[in-house]
């Protein structure tokens, strides 16, 4: 396995010797259920929370990990993940109307603009049909136009029969999961990779028949030239505070491995530039062995860039 984004450094403070690369970024994360103090320190320099509160996003302040975030879920009434324990009302936000115009009342064009205007980076919908109602095709598409005139990507929890296609169709740019459901057909692969559509992982929480078919569709993807993302849905569950060896195994198994692996990791989106001010260290020599990389990388840190020093 080949890790050409790895550089040989030394720690300046420490005078360790490990390698740099560039910063991590968790794709998924909901912040309102973890504690986000050590992600740096277990090297996640950035995240994108896809479903919170905009007005306390809003109000966070800077520091590590940087944040970039979608604010509400877009939904409808009894629709995901309305009236769930983990999604108060203020991480919801229906709409009923598929108007373009600002002001409606539970109008799509409201709802992207009070996202937009909280800070937000991308705009979250909900069209998980497997767990109530959904968006109709007209208020999905005026969200998608709306949030285009505001200039931010649309990502979509797609799950149900026809809802990744139906996701497609709409212009989503970025599937929240990997589809697991069901195995994707090759027509839908084929259409997600040209419409130049990323997934974000999420494998890893999954188990039995929903991960084999997340890992299979990812590999599908990958394979065809798909975009992918890392990201673990973190506060969905038990998972571990920073880079998750189970999710890098998970994207290994998958077929992306070496330098798909790092850009999956360091892809800045939604941001158009990744950050220069810290980067990712990881101590020691490089390993070849998948397994040996993802533990590897597992135990990686966020430093100041400016703290490391090329070693040739």
């Amino acid at each position: 396995m080949t890790l050409s984004a790895a550089w040989p450094v030394r720690r300046a403070l420490t005078a360790e010797a490990g390698s740099a690369l560039p910063a991590f970024v968790d794709h998924h994360v909901h912040l309102h259920l973890i504690d986000s103090g050590s992600l740096a320190r277990r090297g996640i320099a950035a995240v994108v929370d896809l479903g919170g509160d905009p007005a306390a996003l809003a109000r966070r302040p800077e520091g590590l990990p940087r944040i970039a975030f979608a604010g509400a879920f877009l939904t409808v009434p009894g629709g995901y993940p309305d009236g769930r324990s983990w999604a108060p009302r203020s991480v919801v936000r229906y709409v009923t109307d598929a108007s373009w115009h600002p002001g409606v009342y539970d109008g799509a064009r409201t709802a992207v603009d009070e996202q937009a205007d909280a800070g937000a980076k991308v705009i979250k919908v909900a069209l998980h049909a497997d767990a109530g109602p959904v968006l109709t095709d007209e208020a999905l598409a005026a969200v998608v136009a709306s949030a285009t005139e505001r200039g931010l990507p649309v990502v979509a929890h797609a799950q149900g029969p026809g809802q990744v296609d139906r996701a497609i169709a709409a212009g989503v740019s970025v599937l929240a999961h990997t589809p697991f459901d069901a195995p994707v057909s090759r027509r839908t692969l084929a259409r997600a990779v040209a419409a130049g559509q990323a997934w974000i992982s999420t494998l890893d929480i999954h188990r039995g028949a929903d991960r084999e078919r997340a890992i299979a569709n990812l590999r599908a993807f990958a394979a065809r030239g798909g975009r992918v993302l890392y990201g673990t849905d973190l506060g969905n569950g038990s998972l571990p505070l920073g880079v998750n060896r189970r999710e890098l195994l998970a994207l290994i198994e998958a077929g992306v491995r070496g330098d798909a692996l790092v850009a999956a990791l360091t892809d800045p989106w939604p941001r158009t530039t990744p950050l220069d001010a810290v980067s990712t260290f990881v101590a020691g020599d490089t390993p070849t062995d998948d397994d040996e990389v993802a533990t590897w990388l597992s135990h990686a840190t966020v430093v100041p860039t400016e703290e490391l020093t090329r070693v040739d």
